[in-house]
């Protein structure tokens, strides 16, 4: 038996501190892609640009320092016009020109790669999730899940926006300004300005840390607050009909004051990081200005000199105050993306086996030996399932609610995989093959029909999409739905709502139904295929049913024992065992549990007497 897997990283366990880091390291893969020498070479030509361009910022005061002495040596000469220094200003005007130039190139060459990576990572976790097991699907949370990777794919751009074309220049500015400073004045310069620096930094990171807890914990009420809102309205009928509307307002209330709550305290924390930021950089740019000014009083420093030092520190100040609103958006950014790439984390509990090979279909022949399954290790569903279905046959299942008859559809189609025995299709244990070639042979008709927010032809041609629209209007015809289509408005081209909640059930039925027409699959399931259409069309449908899946192998779960009496055999199953089989009218004559619920479906007026606990919730 298996339990249910740890699978999503939107739990609210908190993440160990700088493990977000990893984030940045996995998505380093999509920024530098395999085969691709066409982005690599934008990667490479981006880098070369940013230096350039900090090289040409760098230059910038270094020029105008040049510019100032001489202009001061030009005014105590009394030279005039002639002694403008032209060419000095001119390059000035130059090395801004080329700073701007050189970042607006560095982007251009970079915009393909950074798309490309957030395209990539979007798709590769969109892909993941669909190979994900039923079971995770069932326990996820649907808002919580959609508003983590919307932030996820979110947190891609920035990150490269921010680290690639913020943090790092900064860095490579931060050395190149050191590295002059040095050169040119005394050691104290470059000391203050990088010990000033590194201060800044050192505190940025440790309240950055700190206040990730916070963001994190923000996050999660943020998630919470989307799935509650989601699920309420995606259940809007089930709302309106309770009367519940304050109820669910009143859910999401409680949501929403969790993540007030937690964004109050993270944006006052961030108070608290940028006061820290502004009084360190107002002592280092007091520090290094007063050590200009007292080497210009003295005579060790010129006018030019003061300007220089003061440029320098302003122009590595000013950016350092944006690299602290940077750093918390980086950090934030890994957070989102290490909540999306965590979903690559969670291991699909089905998967296709090493050497699995298409599924090859001779006939159609199916087989159930001892299949034991359970949903989790407390509760079995089925005990010991053996049972057989010869090609072109057709084989129902019928029993007591809760008896397991869904969940063998579920396993025929490899939505889990069996705790015990073997499922076997022409002599192919259905876990040798591969999981697209199993569920391309096999069509199914669910109980519960839930489309997509499209038009009713792009539903009816998920069976087969590309299908022709001579195809897609064959199979309505068979599915006794043509005539209803044509009659709305926009025919075919009729959106059917969220969840296709525009459509009564039996009209969702029977799209469902034309959909799987259009597949036409080598093997059928019917899983309750007709349960809400009146008895009328029932009949009409599946006289349609029986001639679409003639002489195919064909697997009826049905409650009601009507839609069934043709079938080849018949298995009647309880307590997760075949207590009984065989044709109708033989089991009719054991006169068992079959013969017990025909006669209680033959007298629907005393359903009610047979359920005493429903009369007691009435009572």
């Amino acid at each position: 038996m298996r339990g249910s897997p740890s699978l999503s990283p939107l739990s609210g366990s908190a993440a160990a501190p700088g493990s977000e880091w990893r984030a940045f390291g996995r998505l380093l893969p999509f920024l530098w892609p395999a085969g691709q020498a066409v982005l690599r070479a934008r990667v490479v030509i981006a880098l070369l640009l940013m230096v350039a361009a900090k090289a040409a910022t760098i230059s910038v005061p270094l020029l105008y320092k040049e510019a100032v002495d001489s202009l001061g040596a030009a005014g105590q000469a009394a030279m005039g016009w002639a002694a403008v220094p032209v060419g000095v200003l001119a390059a000035y005007g130059a090395a801004r020109v080329l700073a701007s130039l050189f970042t607006e190139l560095r982007d251009f060459a970079f915009v393909a790669v950074g798309q490309r990576a957030i395209r990539t990572a979007a798709l590769e976790v969109f892909r993941h999730l669909h190979r994900l097991s039923l079971r995770f699907h069932l326990d996820r949370r649907a808002g919580g899940l959609a508003r983590s990777i919307e932030r996820g794919t979110r947190g891609v751009e920035y990150l490269l926006n921010f680290m690639l074309f913020s943090i790092l220049p900064t860095i490579v500015e931060i050395v190149l300004v050191a590295v002059v400073l040095a050169r040119l004045y005394d050691g104290v310069f470059a000391a203050a300005t990088v010990a000033t620096i590194l201060a800044y930094i050192v505190y940025t990171l440790g309240v950055t840390e700190w206040r990730t807890k916070f963001r994190r914990a923000m996050n999660e009420c943020d998630s919470e607050a989307a799935s509650r809102s989601m699920d309420s309205l995606t259940n809007f009928e089930s709302v309106k009909h309770f009367g519940n509307e304050e109820h669910e307002a009143s859910r999401l209330d409680h949501a929403l004051t969790r993540f007030e709550r937690a964004a109050i305290v993270s944006k006052s924390t961030m108070s608290l990081l940028n006061i820290g930021q502004g009084l360190i950089i107002a002592a280092g740019l007091v520090t290094v200005t007063l050590l200009a000014g007292r080497g210009y009083v003295e005579g060790s420093m010129t006018m030019g000199d003061f300007i220089l030092v003061n440029a320098y520190v302003i122009q590595l100040y000013l950016p350092l105050n944006f690299l602290g609103f940077v750093y918390r958006e980086v950090k934030h950014a890994l957070a989102d993306i290490e909540a999306m790439l965590g979903l690559l984390a969670c291991p699909p509990e089905v998967e296709d086996r090493p050497g699995a090979r298409p599924l090859v279909l001779s006939g159609g022949e199916v087989r159930f030996e001892a299949v034991r399954f359970g949903y989790d290790a407390e509760r079995g569903i089925l005990n010991g399932v053996d049972f057989h279905i010869p090609p072109g046959h057709t084989v129902a299942v019928v029993g007591p609610s809760g008896g397991g008859k869904s969940t063998i559809s579920r396993l025929l189609m490899r939505f889990y995989d069996v705790d015990g025995g073997g499922i076997l299709i022409d002599g192919q244990d259905i876990r040798q093959v591969t999981q697209g070639s199993l569920r391309a042979a096999i069509g199914i008709v669910p109980q519960d029909t839930v489309l997509f927010n499209d038009t009713v032809r792009y539903n009816i041609a998920y069976g087969r999409p590309g299908a022709s629209a001579d195809d897609v209007e064959r199979a309505a015809r068979l599915a006794r739905i043509h005539d209803f289509i044509v009659s709305l408005p926009q025919g075919y081209g009729t959106r059917v709502g969220e969840r296709g909640l525009k459509l009564s059930g039996g009209e969702k039925q029977r799209v469902a139904i034309a959909r799987t027409i259009l597949k036409a699959p080598s093997l059928w399931i019917f899983d309750e295929a007709t349960s809400a259409l009146d008895s009328h069309t029932e009949r009409e449908i599946q006289d349609s049913l029986r001639a679409a899946s003639h002489n195919r192998t064909t697997l009826i779960v049905a409650h009601r024992l009507s839609t069934v009496v043709d079938a080849d055999e018949i298995l009647v199953l309880d307590q997760g065992r075949i207590v009984e089989r065989g044709h109708h009218s033989r089991l009719l004559a054991m006169d068992g549990v079959y013969a017990a619920l025909w006669r209680r479906q033959q007298r629907p007026e005393q359903d009610f007497d047979d359920l005493p606990e429903l009369a007691q919730c009435g009572a």
